[in-house]
């Protein structure tokens, strides 16, 4: 009897338990869909930049689209295109010129946001970004806190471009399911 109870105690505390490394969660109730709207401010002229060029390829001067030019952000998110308005969080991640033939960037970003019901939450964007196109579509792949497990799709829309500088105010138009 004695036997039987060490071998069945350890198979009975598994409970749901699949195999070693897995695990079956408790099925939670619906999920969220949340909108979100607010605008990034990409500077990279004058005394404090938000975005700067960390590396580029050989031939990056001669490309006219400036193919191989990496650069890390650190950009302020606000609630409207003013850069005076309430700040909402940060975008912090870094983009590069990804294409020969077209302005493109290969956007990997984290939108962190520090005020309102999202502060501490993450979310995670990465994909192309066709900065020519007057509106673009990026995939929200993840994110942390409020935003665990998120998914879903960014909406950019540039609303002011400096062509002597970069600078640029994009408006964001983001979906998220969590």
């Amino acid at each position: 009897m004695l036997v039987m109870l060490i071998i069945i105690m350890p198979l009975a505390a598994q409970g749901s338990r699949l195999y070693s490394w897995a695990n079956r969660l408790e099925e939670t109730g619906k999920e969220k869909i949340t909108n979100l709207q607010f605008y990034f401010h990409d500077t990279l002229s004058g005394k404090n930049p938000t975005a700067v060029k960390v590396a580029q390829g050989t031939d990056t001067d001669k490309s006219p689209t400036l193919f191989g030019a990496v650069f890390m952000v650190d950009d302020a998110l606000t609630e409207t295109a003013d850069p005076k308005s309430k700040l909402v969080g940060r975008a912090q991640g870094l983009y590069g010129s990804s294409c020969k033939e077209e302005v493109g960037l290969i956007m990997a970003m984290s939108f962190c946001f520090e005020d309102g019901p999202y502060k501490d939450s993450t979310i995670s964007m990465i994909g192309k970004n066709s900065v020519m196109n007057p509106i673009r579509e990026m995939p929200i792949v993840g994110g942390t806190g409020m935003f665990r497990m998120a998914r879903g799709y960014a909406i950019a829309k540039t609303n002011w471009f400096d062509p002597k500088t970069g600078d640029a105010i994009v408006g964001y138009n983001v979906t998220v399911v969590h």
